[in-house]
Formats: C-alpha cells, sequence, structure tokens
C-alpha cells in the first residue's frame, strides 16, 4: 500500500511511450481535474541521451573534475558507462502529466563531495545530480545549491600574535569603524536623538514631492521615516560627529533643507512590487532569474534587499496565509495501482515453451544485445526493427529505468570500427537509425543537420537621426569605402545631442508621386513583355565580330532584349545614346560558349573622343547618376554657346569623322 502512494515531493517514473526509458520528474502538486482524474504538475529531470553531445562533453569534464577534487577510486569501463545513466541534470521547466503514468518511485540526491560513486550503482533506483539543464538556452551550469565541502572553502585563520608581538597589520584596510559602543552618550541622549532624526526624517517627506504622492497621509510619512534606514543614518551620523550632538544636529539639517533617507521599499514603485511578487511565484528565491527576466532595470542587491524588506510587511503574511489555504485544498498524496498491462513490445507468444529465442518473427538464435543471454523467460524488441536486436527481461527493466544497457553494444558505438570516440546509447532510435549503414546517407544528413537561428541588428530613431544631423563628423560614404575601420559612436552621439535642438524646425520638402494602379502596371507589362513559349535550344550562336551584323532569332525567342533594341533606339552598354564620333557592334543576349583561347575574338576597344569628353563634362552629378539608375531614359543636354570663332586661325578639317579603333 505505501509503495502505491504517492505524495508531493516524490521522486517518480513516468511512461510517455511503450519503447523508451522512463521519464523521471519530481512532483510538485497534485490536482484534481474536473473529470475527475487527478494530474501531477512535477519538475523535469533529464538524461545524458536528452541532451546535445557538446553538453555531454561538458558533463564529461565536470565528472572529471569531481573525481579528482573528491579523490574518488577509479573505476572500471563498465562502471564508468553505468555511473552516466545514474546521472541526472536538474531542470526550472514544469509540465503536468497524468497520474496514471506513474510507474514507481526513485531517489534523486544532489551529489556531494563526501559521496562515492560507486555507492549508487548498489542501490536500485538510486540517482544523482549536480548540475542544471536550461532546455530553453541549451546550457549547463552548477547548481547554486551546491553544499560546499572542502579544504577550498575554508577560511585560512592567521597564527595568534605571542605575548607582548604587535599587530602590523593596517587596521583601516581590514575593517570600518560604525559604532563606538564606549563614547560619553548615555543611551537615553542616544535615544532622543534617534527621535529628533525620526522628525526631521517626516518634515523632509513633507517637502519632497515625490515621498508625498505615496504616503499621502502623516501616519505614513512617519511610519517610512522610522524605518532602519533613518536609524543607520543617525548613528552614522553621531559616530562622524565624534558624539557631539550639537554637531550631530547641524548636520541633520544642513543649508539645503533636511536629509532625506529612502530604503527600497520606498524607491520602488507599486507596479515594480507586483512584478516582484510576480516573479518570485515563478521562480522562487533565484534572484539571478528574477531580475532577468522580469526587472532588468534593477541590480541584483536591490532585488535582494526588496526581498527582505519585503518580507515584513502585511503583503508578504498575506500571501502567506493564502499559500497555505491553497495548499490545504490540494490533493497531498494519490494512489496508483501497479500497471499490470503487457508491454506492446513483448516479442514471445504466450504458452510457447521456455527458453525459445524468438517469436512473432524473429530469427531464432539471437541473444540479448546487453547481456549476451540465450535463455530469458520474455524478450523484448528494442533499437531498429529491420536489426531484430532484442532484450532480456532484466536488461529490458534496467533499459527502461536507467535509459541505457548494462554494458556498451554496437549500436552504442564501443565495438564499431571508426566511430566517434562518444558513446551513442543515450541516442533516440531515429539516430540510431541515422547511424545504421543500412541507411542513406541523404538520410544521415537530415538527421545530423543543426538550425542555426538569425539575429537582425535594428537601428533605433536617434541613431537614424545622428547620420544625418553629423553627418560632416560621421562621414557616410568614407565608412562605406573603408568598413574595417572603427567609428566613435560616442562622440557622434554626444554631438548629436548637442545639435539635435539646434537643427532647424521646418519641415522636409517632399514631393508626391502618383503611382498607377495594379491593374495599369500589369497590363503595361503585358504590352511590352508578352509572354512567348520558350523554343528548345538550337547551336550556339557564333560570336565572331564579322557575323555580328547576322540576325539572332534566339533573342526573340528567349524573351530577353537588350537595353539597344528598347523602343527601337540604338543605345550603348552604357545606357547613353550615341553620339556622332560613336558606333556600336550588336551583342548576343545568349548565353554564350565556352570557347579555347585561340579561337577566341579580337576584341574591341572604344576610345572616347574629345567631343565625347566635352560632352560628359556638361552632365550634372545628378544627371550623371539619374542615367545610371535608369539608362533606359534619353539624356538631354543643354550645349553652352559656342565661342566666337577667330579669324586669323584658321579651323582646320579634322582627318576622320570615325573614331579610333584599336585591333589586337
Amino acid at each position: 500500500m505505501a509503495a502505491n502512494m504517492y505524495r508531493v515531493g516524490d521522486y517518480v517514473y513516468f511512461e510517455n511511450s511503450s519503447s523508451n526509458p522512463y521519464l523521471i520528474r519530481r512532483i510538485e502538486e497534485l490536482n484534481k481535474t474536473a473529470n475527475g482524474n487527478v494530474e501531477a504538475k512535477v519538475v523535469c529531470l533529464f538524461r545524458r541521451r536528452d541532451i546535445s553531445g557538446n553538453l555531454n562533453t561538458l558533463a564529461d569534464s565536470n565528472a572529471r573534475e569531481f573525481e579528482e577534487e573528491s579523490k574518488q577510486p577509479t573505476p572500471s569501463e563498465q562502471q564508468k558507462h553505468q555511473l552516466k545513466h545514474r546521472e541526472l541534470f536538474l531542470s526550472r521547466q514544469f509540465e503536468s502529466l497524468p497520474a496514471t503514468h506513474i510507474r514507481g518511485k526513485c531517489n534523486v540526491t544532489l551529489l556531494n563531495e563526501t559521496d562515492v560513486l560507486a555507492g549508487y550503482l548498489e542501490k536500485e533506483d538510486c540517482f544523482f545530480y549536480s548540475l542544471v539543464f536550461d532546455p530553453v538556452q541549451k546550457t549547463l551550469l552548477a547548481d547554486q545549491g551546491e553544499i560546499r565541502v572542502g579544504s577550498k572553502y575554508q577560511a585560512e585563520i592567521p597564527d595568534k600574535l605571542a605575548e607582548g608581538e604587535s599587530d602590523n597589520r593596517i587596521q583601516e584596510k581590514l575593517e570600518t569603524k560604525v559604532w563606538d559602543p564606549n563614547n560619553q552618550l548615555k543611551d537615553p541622549q542616544i535615544d532622543q536623538f534617534l527621535v529628533v532624526a525620526r522628525a526631521v526624517g517626516t518634515f523632509a517627506r513633507a517637502l519632497d514631492c515625490s515621498s508625498s504622492i505615496r504616503q499621502p497621509s502623516l501616519h505614513m510619512s512617519a511610519a517610512a521615516a522610522s524605518r532602519d534606514i533613518t536609524l543607520f543614518h543617525a548613528m552614522d551620523t553621531l559616530q562622524k560627529n565624534n558624539y557631539d550632538l550639537a554637531k550631530a544636529m547641524s548636520t541633520l539639517v544642513p543649508q539645503g533643507g533636511p536629509v532625506l533617507c529612502r530604503d527600497e521599499m520606498e524607491e520602488w514603485s507599486a507596479s515594480e512590487a507586483m512584478l516582484f511578487e510576480e516573479a518570485l511565484e515563478k521562480y522562487g528565491k533565484d534572484f539571478n532569474d528574477i531580475r532577468q527576466d522580469f526587472l532588468p532595470w534593477k541590480s541584483l542587491a536591490s532585488v535582494v534587499q526588496f526581498y527582505y524588506m519585503w518580507k515584513t510587511t502585511d503583503r508578504y503574511i498575506q500571501q502567506k496565509r493564502l499559500k497555505a489555504a491553497e495548499a490545504d485544498s490540494k490533493l497531498k498524496q494519490v494512489y496508483i495501482p501497479t500497471y499490470t498491462k503487457p508491454n506492446p513490445n513483448q516479442i514471445m507468444v504466450p504458452g510457447s515453451k521456455p527458453g525459445m529465442n524468438g517469436a512473432a518473427g524473429f530469427q531464432k538464435g539471437l541473444s540479448c544485445e546487453s547481456c549476451h543471454t540465450a535463455q530469458s523467460p520474455q524478450w523484448y524488441a528494442w533499437g531498429p526493427p529491420n536489426m531484430q536486436c532484442r532484450l532480456c527481461a532484466s536488461c529490458w527493466i534496467y533499459w527502461k529505468k536507467y535509459g541505457g544497457l548494462k554494458t556498451p553494444t554496437q549500436l552504442e558505438g564501443a565495438a564499431r570500427v571508426g566511430s566517434e570516440s562518444g558513446p551513442r546509447g543515450h541516442m533516440t532510435r531515429q539516430e540510431v537509425q541515422g547511424m545504421s549503414p543500412f541507411t542513406r546517407n541523404e538520410g544521415r544528413a537530415k538527421l545530423l543537420a543543426k538550425n542555426r537561428q538569425t539575429f537582425i541588428l535594428q537601428t533605433t530613431k536617434l541613431t537614424r537621426i545622428a547620420r544625418r544631423v553629423c553627418e560632416d563628423i560621421l562621414q557616410p560614404h568614407r565608412a562605406a569605402r573603408r568598413p574595417y575601420a572603427s567609428i566613435n559612436a560616442n562622440a557622434v552621439k554626444a554631438e548629436c545631442i548637442i545639435r539635435l535642438p539646434k537643427a532647424t524646425k521646418t519641415p522636409l520638402k517632399t514631393k508626391l508621386v502618383p503611382r498607377q494602379s495594379l491593374a495599369n502596371i500589369v497590363k503595361e507589362l503585358a504590352i511590352s513583355a508578352p509572354l512567348k513559349l520558350k523554343a528548345s535550344r538550337g547551336p550556339p550562336t557564333p560570336i565572331n565580330r564579322n557575323q555580328a551584323s547576322q540576325p539572332r532569332v534566339g533573342q526573340s525567342l528567349l524573351g530577353k532584349r537588350g537595353f539597344e533594341s528598347a523602343a527601337g533606339v540604338p543605345y550603348p552598354a552604357n545606357g547613353r545614346p550615341y553620339t556622332s564620333g560613336m558606333r556600336t557592334t550588336s551583342q548576343s543576349v545568349i548565353k554564350r560558349q565556352k570557347v579555347s583561347q585561340g579561337e577566341a575574338p579580337n576584341p574591341v576597344v572604344f576610345v572616347a573622343t574629345k567631343d565625347t569628353r566635352a560632352l560628359r563634362k556638361h552632365l550634372t552629378q545628378s544627371e550623371m547618376r539619374r542615367a545610371a539608375r535608369k539608362p533606359h531614359l534619353l539624356v538631354r543636354i543643354k550645349l553652352p554657346p559656342p565661342p566666337p570663332r577667330s579669324l586669323a586661325m584658321p579651323l582646320l578639317p579634322s582627318s576622320t569623322s570615325e573614331p579610333i579603333v584599336l585591333e589586337d
């Protein structure tokens, strides 16, 4: 009866698949659903087979360090193999599972330096953990609840000074004196000074606007002024003024006004306190996760101080009473009967003769994959179906509880030549099939593929403004040409803050460009580029310059047109219209075939004339950019009036009107 009774806090086995090992979970809550079933809210614990190979390597290095520090006896190879099955990894992940899937209890303990690892192998259903696994970040970290036992955690106590020997240590560097009990003041005088300090604190809160909003009544301000932060400030003031009450009084109220001392309870807003309570409900006293996920703008010291001050409030007492009432209403324990249904992986037919090696399609003469026995009252199918591996009854129970086999097998990579050094006994069946020699390489590549997460660097609005305001300091064109050179972002940001208030407030002039409808655009595209069928590719087009005048039939069939044939107007390759001193040669748009060096045609070089270079000088920079962006548009050049010709120097006629053609 007690063995089948499960309570909150027990470590239990859960079965989610008939062929996979049990899941090990810790029961946190037992809840009864609307239909009468019982669900268990559990904490997940992971085995080595559930984490990646890189994390297994990290766990191996941690295990070696533990063996060296704790001076463990050297285990055998089989013991090392079985100890990996007893190691678990704690996590912060919760899940809800049906209580009817519980298959038994187990014992999980935090590994201590005084423990002997071989002792876990001698006990049944006994596991240990020393690292915490994060399923989201895929990381392994040391558990914060680790018991620090050993020589390196002990304090080093110096030797006792002999009689008459002076202490040469500098006391100011060792400690700071904050209170002298042997002062000249009496206890009633100190109490009176503390009352004055509380009164000054109450008056200071009345003058402070933010404090008057948070504590609108006099009683709340007086209660806030009576907190420990005010008393600590008053006693520190006495210590700094050598316990002179007159000087201490003047220090409490300087010329600028009374001194206001506030602790974390006053600094935090109501919304921040609600966030803290929500995070405390989710993470417990894990202040690192609370700060990282809920309060990143607070320091860790501030979160810890607020927690211990929050425990002194009525809010904490109320939540404690609510939790106690909820715990009383929840289930404390549940009875789960022993699971007696047959496993679908059984391969022996009931009623067959004992000692038979197989049934249900399995070959005779096969032995257990783990212990290699040929006699067993019951056999179970294990591993890839095409390899017909099986386990005996005892090895099957070991596989279900510990997630591995007693001895390394061929599937686990111990006896296979040329395999990886790491064991494969912690892989799933699909991964083992991917490593099987009967699997194709394409399937193995899909299994071994690793997805990568992408990230995007997004600039803020202030950064985009700084690029425009501080363009002379940033020099974007120079930075684009030299991407390897570093930019002093702090100087740009500081200059932007100075220039931003002085920047012009006039809105930028924008030119509205009317956009056509989608139907008109599709209609124009259909007219300009009609859909044509793709014809079969014929023999390669000759690329000899002498045959350039022949008509190209393949151009219209491929549906591609060069710029020189757009709208029936000849254009060169750079998109500008031809002048009188330039000529063109046709260029094939069909993919050219590779030719040998001996059959390569003679190259043609266009040399710009004096008139062409003169025309380029009359183009503005914006016109040059527009011609480069839109090479299909005509370029209009406004020529200046020609200078008056001198009569004394007659203009000599040009020797030729054709461009100079250099042929190799």
